[in-house]
């Protein structure tokens, strides 16, 4: 245990010292991209084809009405790749998706959710995988770093109604950030193992002596951009700890800091771009806090187990591999629940009461620490607009934020992004559990049957995509509440940031004075980090005392 425990500090000091060093250049480059005046050429190809002009800005409502049109005909068209994929090439035989499956697979994946029913290898052709899937893992990244840097350029401007151009601003994401670094990473992961084939499979002989065939897909190419993108979807149904799609203790290493990497770096975006660094380290302070805090809780919980066999085994070894182990495992789960990812190494359903509820909170923290590739930084900011005003009332004055009042349509439109989730979560979990079908459903009953449900909503809602497994989600009711929970759960935070990043835009800035509070130091970020934690345990602390609380507890 003593050398496990050396060995995952090792591991958590390597990837703090990978993030630091690219920190500052990809957080710089970030800042460069989208606030650059000059096109590329290959981007200039693009607004012809889509009849864009790239040079004309948008309001926060036209803004806004990009990110849903092209949403949505991103969801037809990933639904209807599923349909045909009888007629379509490199089908590899498979039959078309079933329509529950395809709207919530389809829902899934445009929202950056990524939330699997199905199993990958066995479902879909490597036409679907590539051309559909894939690429939504692509540009869904892409529109959330689109909001992200929206309601940054709100904070920055002033006297005007204009926020930049969507389609600008998803085409940079993808041409100068998602896909270089996702080509160079992929050719990393293929040197260390990963395969990437288009074959259907391999044949081999078992030693019962009967024939098998082992699946085979692209996933180096895609498990980059999985990870990069905090998108989470494998192309395997064991997902990350599946041998093929992280075969060793590096190529996990990797994918746990392209899970991290650009959520972090936006951070610094945020301050090069607000014209104050502090206020990036401020914000990249409150999602370390709490990164590392939850990663303390869950590696504590699975290290000290409290049942019989895994107090024989010296830890909770139940669905974790003997490759990764505790430490490794708690990393992973930490980071991808922090983030929108939802990738995982071991198996969720098997940690303990308390590092099942240490996975579950994170996301129930709005999964800002560090958050998804651009989902991280404005659902943070949005509890800083929080924090602000509330420290506002108990001076007495008007709170104000970067040199911008927060009045009452700022501080609605931030409580309508944040309390968004909760509701979603609270309200169709609670409706699922009295459901009777909802009891043939689940392989576990009690705390952890509730907390199965429970998770299962607060993944989709939050855009996260891993799940408990113990829950069978394939009927058409878990399809179709899962979808509206992953839709909602998305584009009504989005609506409203892009809302109060309009407002915000339209008014001067306001000279600092001798009463503007300070949003640079660890008063700020203790507030921010507070209002976080004070949010989640006066929404969920019920939920959670009932499933995941009650079980670390028995």
């Amino acid at each position: 245990m003593k050398s496990d425990t050396w060995a995952g500090l090792s591991q958590v000091a390597l990837l703090l010292v990978a993030l630091a060093v690219v920190y500052r250049p990809l957080g710089g480059y970030l800042a460069h991209v989208y606030t650059s005046a000059r096109h590329w050429k290959v981007e200039r190809l693009v607004y012809r084809l889509v009849r864009v002009d790239p040079d004309s800005e948008q309001r926060w409502s036209t803004y806004a009405r990009g990110v849903l049109g092209f949403s949505f005909v991103s969801v037809v068209l990933l639904y209807l790749l599923q349909r045909l994929q009888t007629v379509l090439p490199l089908g590899l035989g498979r039959p078309e998706i079933t329509p529950s499956v395809a709207f919530n697979t389809a829902v899934s994946f445009v929202t950056n959710t990524n939330w699997q029913s199905y199993v990958p290898e066995t479902a879909f052709g490597h036409l679907v995988q590539m051309a559909g899937l894939t690429v939504q893992n692509f540009v869904s990244a892409a529109v959330g770093m689109a909001v992200a840097v929206a309601v940054i350029r709100g904070f920055v401007r002033a006297g005007t109604d204009r926020l930049g151009n969507v389609w600008v601003d998803i085409t940079r994401g993808v041409i100068r950030v998602l896909l270089p670094l996702s080509l160079v990473f992929a050719v990393l992961l293929i040197g260390l193992g990963v395969v990437d084939s288009l074959s259907a499979g391999v044949a081999v002989t078992g030693i019962d002596g009967a024939q098998h065939t082992i699946a085979l897909a692209p996933a180096a190419s895609q498990e980059a951009i999985k990870e990069l993108g905090t998108n989470g979807g494998g192309v395997f149904n064991a997902n990350s700890a599946h041998p093929f799609e992280n075969p060793n203790a590096w190529t996990n290493q990797v994918e746990i800091f392209l899970v991290l990497v650009i959520p972090v770096s936006l951070t610094r975006t945020f301050g090069l771009m607000v014209g104050d660094r502090r206020q990036g380290h401020a914000i990249l302070s409150v999602m370390a806090l709490l990164w590392g805090g939850m990663l303390a809780v869950i590696w504590w919980a699975e290290a000290h187990p409290n049942g019989p066999a895994a107090l024989l085994a010296g830890a909770g070894m139940e669905g974790k591999e003997t490759r990764f182990g505790v430490p490794s495992s708690a990393l992973f789960a930490d980071s991808t629940t922090g983030t929108s990812t939802g990738a995982v190494n071991a198996a969720h359903d098997s940690l303990s009461g308390l590092g099942g509820g240490g996975a579950m909170l994170n996301m129930l923290f709005s999964e800002i620490s560090p958050g998804g590739v651009g989902t991280g930084i404005y659902s943070i900011l949005v509890f800083a607009v929080v924090a602000v005003f509330l420290a506002g009332l108990m001076v007495g004055r008007t709170p104000e934020y970067l040199g911008k009042k927060l009045g009452r349509k700022e501080v609605t439109m931030a409580s309508i992004a944040m309390l968004a989730m909760p509701t979603l979560v609270l309200v169709m979990a609670g409706i699922a559990v009295v459901l009777p079908a909802t009891a043939g459903a689940l392989t576990n009953f009690g705390a952890h049957g509730l907390s199965e449900v429970l998770y299962a909503y607060a993944s989709t809602a939050n855009n996260n995509g891993s799940a408990f497994a113990g829950i069978t989600v394939t009927s058409d009711w878990f399809q179709s509440t899962l979808g509206v929970a992953m839709a909602l759960g998305r584009f009504i935070p989005i609506l409203a940031v892009l809302c109060l990043a309009g407002g915000l835009a339209v008014q001067k800035k306001v000279p600092l004075s001798a009463g503007t509070l300070p949003t640079s130091g660890p008063l700020f970020v203790s507030m921010v980090a507070g209002t976080v934690l004070l949010v989640a345990a006066l929404t969920f602390v019920p939920a959670l005392a009932l499933g995941p609380i009650a079980e670390a507890l028995s």
